[in-house]
């Protein structure tokens, strides 16, 4: 992966989604999460798609409504211009997805694996990211904001324009992060792990101090 310009210039906000101002209901015979369909303008009200398989996936102009997407899989798909509202993303196995320009909001991600995936122009807001793994991703403008984030992994992950405000990071992995352009605006950064590849990241609030002693530690230094 090619290692971004290292700067802590300002952050630019993600793009709001494209939303349409009209929307059917998703009918699953013919709107459900399979290989190669592509579905447009849809809402999904309290959809299952717990344990389903599916390989290039497209969703555009959708709106997720407390749909359950745990335990799925998903590879090789994209969803763009959509609303993800409450949903269930628990121990989803997500290979080289794109989300474009979407907010995810109120929405549990535990447990998700995103491997090699892209989010351009997303917010994350008020959900739940507890050891969730975003290995090998590639993040530009996006925010995550009141989401607790304990043990996420980012190891060699790129990010560019990437915000994170009032995010639990505790035990969080940054190990040969690509960052420019990143802020974290109060966040809890005990014990995270790769800090090093942190350098030129901009830090506000308790979170500096904490960081600095993760730098700390592993740069083998004792504190009496």
């Amino acid at each position: 992966m090619p290692r971004p310009t290292r700067q802590g210039g300002p952050v630019k906000s993600p793009a709001a989604p494209r939303l349409p101002s009209r929307l059917e209901p998703a009918e699953l015979w013919r709107d459900g999460l399979e290989d190669d369909a592509t579905v447009k303008r849809v809402v999904y009200a309290g959809t299952s798609f717990a344990g389903a398989h599916a390989e290039a996936f497209e969703a555009e102009g959708c709106r997720f409504e407390g749909a359950r997407f745990a335990g799925a899989v998903m590879r090789q798909s994209q969803i763009s211009d959509s609303v993800l509202d409450t949903c269930d993303f628990a121990e989803l196995k997500a290979d080289d997805v794109s989300l474009v320009r979407c907010t995810v909001s109120g929405s549990r991600l535990t447990g998700s694996s995103w491997r090699a995936a892209t989010f351009r122009d997303v917010r994350f807001e008020n959900g739940k990211a507890d050891h969730a793994l975003f290995r090998e991703c590639r993040f530009h403008g996006v925010a995550f904001e009141d989401v607790p984030m304990h043990g996420v992994d980012f190891q060699r992950s790129e990010m560019h324009h990437v915000r994170f405000t009032n995010c639990d990071l505790t035990g969080a992995q940054f190990a040969h992060l690509a960052a420019g352009s990143v802020r974290f605006e109060h966040c809890t950064l005990t014990d995270v792990g790769g800090a090093a590849s942190l350098r030129g990241v901009v830090v506000q609030g308790p979170g500096s101090m904490e960081l600095a002693l993760s730098l700390a530690r592993e740069a083998g230094i004792v504190f009496e």
